[in-house]
């Protein structure tokens, strides 16, 4: 029904006046997929939408897609395609991510991730710009010999939180097997109307934002007690984050210097390869005197 070709549109064809939202639609459909998530994007900061991160699988993770998204002041978590044709700036060198993962040594054991590494996204004569980004390769659950790469332009966070963030993108595919099994997206209708099959749709959207509202009502203590739910919080919590990862690492340090009596020099090394490998959040939680 949104084919370019004429001839190949399925339905009525008639023409349509191209201020009207039905011709705007019509056009949003012959376009590239990938020009429409910026039409969309754009669409989202101008109605003062806003967003910590952009998500999205293979299908969307070209650089000049993630260039193009990180200027309009948003950040990336994607899953990058295994693509020989795809490369990013790593160690002066244009590599894709299987040469990057190859050519670096991952980490063994028991760890959430293989490997870690600074990469440079983007062509300045292509793209417009070059981005610093950060690719972490992870192994795939459903296959422990295969592995998968993320990339997040978001420097400021760990790995850990760039796995976890990017696990909440699952989400997505538990909406397209509700609004397919439970709320009848593809069978409850059956025209050949391009804007009727436009109105379901939305109509199914809706449906799932009613029961994803009433799921949270009845699940959410925050919306059942409301005020209350607050006041309970503050009752229960006797002490900060930050105060327990302090003396937590305080205790720590203690420990050491019972135990293996280094000096002072020794000590301070130490400290300071200990503080730099936490995360930035847990760096500003600890006291300025630990951490200096």
């Amino acid at each position: 029904m949104s084919s370019k070709n004429d001839q190949n549109v399925i339905g009525t064809t008639k023409k349509i006046d191209k201020r009207t939202i039905a011709a705007k639609r019509r056009i949003m459909a012959q376009s590239k997929g990938t020009d429409v998530v910026i039409q969309l994007l754009d669409q989202a900061l101008k109605a003062a939408l806003t967003a910590k991160y952009v998500m999205f699988d293979t299908w969307f993770s070209n650089p000049h897609q993630i260039v193009q998204i990180s200027q309009r002041g948003l950040n990336v978590i994607a899953m990058v395609k295994k693509s020989s044709k795809i490369t990013y700036e790593f160690e002066g060198k244009r590599m894709n991510v299987k040469q990057i993962l190859n050519a670096c040594k991952k980490r063994r054991g028991r760890s959430r991730y293989l490997l870690s590494v600074p990469v440079k996204v983007g062509d300045p004569a292509k793209d417009g710009a070059q981005i610093d980004a950060r690719i972490v390769c992870v192994r795939n659950r459903s296959n422990r010999k295969d592995w998968i790469a993320l990339i997040c332009t978001d420097m400021t966070i760990d790995e850990n939180e760039i796995i976890r963030i990017y696990g909440k993108r699952w989400d997505i595919e538990v909406f397209f097997k509700t609004c397919k099994s439970f709320l009848k997206l593809g069978t409850e209708y059956h025209g050949l109307s391009y804007d009727a099959l436009t109105a379901h749709t939305a109509f199914v959207f809706l449906r799932y934002m009613f029961m994803s509202v009433e799921k949270r009502d009845d699940e959410d203590d925050r919306t059942i007690i409301g005020e209350l739910f607050y006041c309970m919080v503050d009752e229960l919590a006797d002490i900060t984050f930050n105060h327990s990862l302090q003396i937590l690492v305080e205790a720590m340090f203690e420990s050491v210097k019972e135990i293996f009596q280094p000096t002072e020099e020794q000590m301070e090394r130490f400290t300071k390869a200990f503080i730099s490998r936490l995360p930035k959040y847990m760096q500003e939680a600890l006291s300025p005197s630990l951490v200096a």
